[in-house]
């Protein structure tokens, strides 16, 4: 299965997906999140999807899947896990501040340790998280030897990006070299239906054998809980949710070795699996492709959700 399972709006209290707050225990206590977690692994287990992504800054999402992984004794999943933001929340929903960006040869060393603690042997890819095409990283050299180096140790190195430059990070993180050899060899990029941009970009890693994931399908939310007419029509036609529409477009991508979905319930999860019984159509990607905003106005929109 191509899908896989994020763990952004599980793995703290707090999050920018719209509709989440609906969805969680009203109480968010760890133990609350982390049986929420459970549920949902358990479920997207079940259902066939191998691969879980988390982060360093999801709170304590790396515990919850450790302790998951533990306790149902699974040893056939792929996980992947990102350093670069520190979560700062206190496990607070009113937090001033939920995370800390720093891309520094000190923050990896820190946090590959913390992610190897809780899943020591279990990683298979580890990114920078949301690395930009200014990010000082990109000149960093020994920072760059220290990711190199991941990769004797049996373990994909990547990035996953944000913001409306997406293109230029990835194009200019793939070509990074030390001792010959490229540093990444995975890419996690946000693309949906409302921001696309970066799909050229991707294409091009895709063919130079990157693995290439997909983030945000549902743009945090705004594909599901209030969808373009457009997308809602084509849902109704198909007969499931306006969510499993989004992801298949994702899916549709010959670029896009897994495509990433992060529900907070069961009912959630079950309505975006609908998206691998979808075939789209040349009308229905026309349709869609229609729907794109400017790259700018996305991230400006992305930038002003709140944390609740």
């Amino acid at each position: 299965m191509r899908l896989g399972l994020g763990l952004a709006a599980l793995g703290r209290p707090a999050y920018i997906n719209l509709g989440r707050d609906r969805e969680l225990p009203a109480e968010r206590t760890v133990d609350a999140m982390r049986a929420a977690t459970w549920r949902v692994l358990d479920a997207a287990y079940a259902a066939g999807v191998r691969h879980v992504d988390v982060a360093r800054s999801y709170g304590r999402a790396e515990e919850f899947l450790a302790g998951w992984l533990t306790d149902r004794d699974v040893d056939d999943l792929t996980v992947s896990s990102k350093w670069g933001y520190t979560y700062v929340g206190d496990w607070r929903v009113d937090a001033d501040v939920h995370e800390v960006k720093e891309h520094s040869l000190e923050r990896f060393t820190r946090q590959w340790a913390e992610s190897r603690r809780l899943l020591d042997g279990r990683i298979a890819l580890y990114q920078v998280h949301s690395l930009t095409s200014d990010s000082p990283l990109l000149t960093d050299r020994p920072l760059l030897a220290a990711l190199a180096e991941l990769t004797g140790r049996g373990v994909r190195v990547g990035f996953s990006t944000s913001g409306p430059r997406q293109a230029e990070a990835v194009d200019r993180a793939l070509a990074l070299e030390v001792a010959g050899r490229p540093v990444f060899t995975a890419v996690q990029s946000t693309w949906n239906v409302l921001e696309p941009s970066v799909e050229a970009a991707l294409g091009r890693a895709h063919a130079t054998g990157a693995q290439v994931l997909v983030k945000e399908t549902l743009a945090n939310g705004r594909l599901g809980v209030a969808p373009p007419d457009e997308l809602a029509a084509i849902a109704e036609h198909y007969g499931v949710g306006p969510d499993a529409i989004a992801i298949a477009a994702a899916l549709s991508r010959p670029w896009a070795d897994v495509v990433l979905v992060g529900p907070a319930t069961v009912p959630q999860l079950a309505s975006n699996l609908d998206a691998s019984t979808i075939q789209l159509t040349d009308d229905d990607h026309h349709r869609l492709a229609a729907l794109a905003e400017s790259a700018s106005d996305y991230w400006a929109r992305r930038a002003a959700l709140a944390w609740r």
